[in-house]
């Protein structure tokens, strides 16, 4: 069987995107077939179709890692989801992709249930950039109720998942953002907000015990100035982390670590916990619907966008 699904022949620009008939996957063993409603876009699409990504994939391909929608069928061996549940999940970063397509076939352990109190296009907007701020908050820094968090890029994917995130956890947010978006990041719980236009926030915050770090080049060095002895800096733009930022940091009693996410099914079961308890949500910035992956990639890489940006995929 066929299905539509946006590939590309060639590295390039938005322009290479083209919507083409590729066969449906099938689901192997402990896998799930499932029925693509909404993928969510992230810069690492676009960096991806520029370069090939990390792995330096060659064309063709399909883009795409975050998914929601309803499984259709599943492999063998798995017992977690039966046809027609609703669901919402990872494919495999960096190595697996293939979310801006009708279906996708995945392990059944990278989705989690989807919150009934979301609808496909909230849901899809959610797992990639929401998973890199819990692994990076939670499992990498180990962020305790009480501790003081600096979120870089606040109003960004994962920035404002980040803050999202941290406030549950009991944190006292602090996040640097252009001051337009400040109403947006209060009402999403930070407690303190730093115009990066106006203000050098290494001049201006200190005592924190946490610091994630998205943005790269002098961001690290300068965080430095802002942490506690015995903090963390987690950094997840680690192509444009300085190489000299761990040793700086070990120098003065930090915890400096360089994270890539992946799946993970706990986590993807405690972001649904938080968002079914209105705890966490995603800002859309757009919506389109998948034949226009491309418009899509060039409103992201306007640098223009507040939150994430959705394909409909089945309208």
């Amino acid at each position: 069987m066929k299905m539509r699904a946006i590939s590309q022949d060639a590295l390039g620009g938005p322009e290479v995107l083209k919507t083409v008939e590729v066969d449906r996957p099938t689901p192997g063993p402990t896998e799930v077939l499932v029925r693509v409603h909404a993928a969510g876009v992230n810069p690492t699409d676009w960096k991806t179709r520029t370069s090939g990504g990390l792995n330096r994939m060659e064309p063709p391909f399909v883009l795409g890692w975050d998914v929601s929608g309803v499984v259709e069928q599943v492999g063998l061996g798995t017992t977690i989801y039966q046809p027609g549940d609703e669901v919402f999940g990872m494919l495999r970063y960096p190595q697996g992709n293939g979310a801006y397509a009708e279906y996708v076939s995945a392990p059944a352990r990278h989705f989690a249930p989807k919150p009934p109190n979301l609808d496909h296009t909230q849901a899809a907007a959610i797992p990639l950039a929401a998973l890199t701020a819990w692994q990076a908050l939670v499992d990498t820094a180990g962020l305790k109720e009480g501790q003081r968090v600096l979120v870089h890029a606040a109003a960004g994917g994962v920035g404002h998942f980040a803050v999202q995130i941290a406030k549950a956890r009991g944190a006292y947010v602090i996040g640097t953002a252009s001051a337009a978006k400040h109403e947006l990041l209060r009402d999403l719980g930070a407690d303190e907000l730093v115009d990066y236009r106006s203000e050098d926030f290494a001049e201006v915050v200190r005592d924190v015990d946490v610091v994630v770090e998205t943005i790269g080049g002098d961001y690290g060095q300068r965080s430095l100035r802002t942490l506690r002895e015995g903090g963390t800096i987690v950094s997840l733009a680690l192509g444009l982390m300085d190489a000299g930022l761990h040793a700086r940091a070990a120098e003065r009693g930090i915890r400096s670590a360089a994270m890539l996410v992946e799946p993970d099914h706990a986590a993807m079961k405690a972001l649904a916990a938080l968002a079914k308890a209105g705890k966490l949500r995603a800002v859309l910035a757009a919506v389109l619907p998948l034949a226009d992956a491309a418009k899509a990639h060039e409103l992201g890489e306007s640098d223009r966008t507040t939150g994430k940006i959705v394909l409909s995929v089945r309208q």
